[in-house]
């Protein structure tokens, strides 16, 4: 149980990167900023977060029911209206939509790829909107046929490809991109949602051919479903409740992948505590290694040592690429899977004061090595992403209350994706809720 401590802690976390989504959005077209950076694009996975926030804005008192209900309509009547087409400046095709959107026309940017994982993220927020405005009221109704109808049309057959794999994305006269989801990966949300489809389903094979990429792995005496970035282990969990339920891998393991993703937490922690390269301030507190922004392109000797320092990059742990840059929203991500040792490196983090006039609480990612400027400033990441505050957003709710998970147990498409793949037990058999 949260003591009431923790819990004000939690909610004052949650708050300051809810107000990520209230401020970094277009309130024409309901696009939200996919970072703090002057005149950058929207990303359509960070509407997807906007959509799944919204609902705790009203649950927890931050929003006015009729604001949600707003926001919800415009952003969804925007990619209703949007054109889909094969032109490069289009909003999307297929039912899918290019990963990074002017914030103003909606039109494709930056040579972006029509992304199936993105995608997958903006439906899932969708159908938690859908889940949540449930009233007889034209506008909620309005809501629900439009996520209805545009989940109906993402064409996830289209987008399988070799080995039936799902593919990453399509680009406009370059057609499929040679990368294809397979290893552990966020796509276990991918997934579940084309085979839940009503309208395009793709077939079992697809899953197990996915399934059968995984690398099961021992690290520190930990037995897990390896993947090295800690988003990874959070991402799908966002909507999905995956306690208690297993698919054919994990019943072979005797496990289900929210326990798996605990164990990634504590190898997280454990793997800094180890600090094989040597990093200031590594340790049981401080941890948290993913895919984030970073100080480099750079190499720099430090304290004798040749260190190689990345941008953004997927930075992993045990196995790396790992160069001293840490991910304070990673950690909060985890809490539901081990609050035991995700509480204390929060208090931590908080007393380091990454968050000083910060209107959005912690920064993405700050260097336990690198310095910069006068004085010898340690390197903070100079943005915000709307995919690092969503999670920290969703996933304390999901630890304090449950939500949007029991919405998302609701969802007979979810539902259906998850046992088409393999899943059976726990809430999946429950009365009421299977269907």
């Amino acid at each position: 149980m949260t003591s009431g401590d923790s819990q004000a802690l939690l909610h004052k976390l949650q708050k300051d990167s809810f107000n990520y989504f209230i401020n970094e959005v277009n309130p024409l077209n309901g696009l939200i900023r996919d970072k703090t950076a002057d005149d950058w694009p929207a990303s359509i996975a960070a509407v997807g977060m906007a959509l799944t926030v919204y609902p705790i804005g009203v649950e927890r008192g931050c929003m006015p029911r009729e604001d949600a209900i707003a926001r919800t309509l415009t952003t969804l009547r925007f990619f209703a209206a949007s054109e889909q087409s094969e032109a490069p400046t289009a909003t999307g095709y297929k039912g899918f939509y290019y990963h990074f959107l002017h914030m103003d026309s909606g039109q494709r940017v930056m040579d972006c790829e029509l992304s199936s994982i993105d995608t997958a993220l903006l439906i899932a927020g969708m159908l938690t909107a859908a889940g949540y405005f449930s009233a007889d009221a034209p506008e909620e109704r309005e809501i629900r046929e439009l996520a209805d109808m545009l989940y109906r049309r993402v064409d996830w057959q289209w987008m399988r490809g070799r080995k039936r794999l799902l593919c990453h994305g399509w680009k406009p006269g370059k057609g499929f991109l040679r990368w294809y989801w397979e290893g552990y990966d966020e796509a276990l949300i991918l997934y579940v949602l084309a085979l839940g489809s009503p309208t395009f389903p793709i077939e079992r094979d697809s899953y197990d051919a996915w399934s059968s990429t995984y690398e099961w792995k021992s690290v520190y005496g930990i037995d897990y479903l390896y993947a090295g970035p800690l988003f990874i282990h959070q991402m799908s969990h966002i909507w999905l409740d995956l306690r208690g339920i297993r698919d054919d891998f994990m019943r072979a393991h005797d496990l289900d992948y929210f326990e798996n993703s605990r164990r990634a937490t504590h190898v997280q922690q454990r793997y800094a505590i180890d600090n094989p390269l040597g990093f200031p301030e590594y340790g049981e507190l401080c941890w948290g290694i993913t895919a984030s922004d970073g100080p480099g392109p750079a190499t720099r000797k430090i304290d004798g040592i040749q260190r190689k320092f990345y941008d953004y990059v997927g930075r992993g742990a045990p196995y790396g690429p790992d160069d001293g840059t840490l991910a304070p929203w990673a950690v909060a991500a985890s809490l539901p899977f081990a609050p035991e040792i995700v509480l204390p490196s929060i208090e931590h983090y908080q007393g380091l004061h990454l968050c000083e006039q910060n209107k959005y609480g912690f920064k993405a990612s700050f260097s336990t090595v690198f310095h910069q400027g006068r004085g010898g400033r340690r390197w903070v990441s100079p943005y915000h992403f709307g995919i690092n505050e969503g999670p920290t957003v969703i996933m304390v709710e999901n630890h304090l209350h449950d939500f949007p998970w029991s919405l998302m147990r609701e969802n007979a498409a979810l539902r259906s994706g998850l046992r088409r793949a393999g899943f059976a037990g726990g809430w999946l058999e429950e009365d009421g809720v299977a269907g």
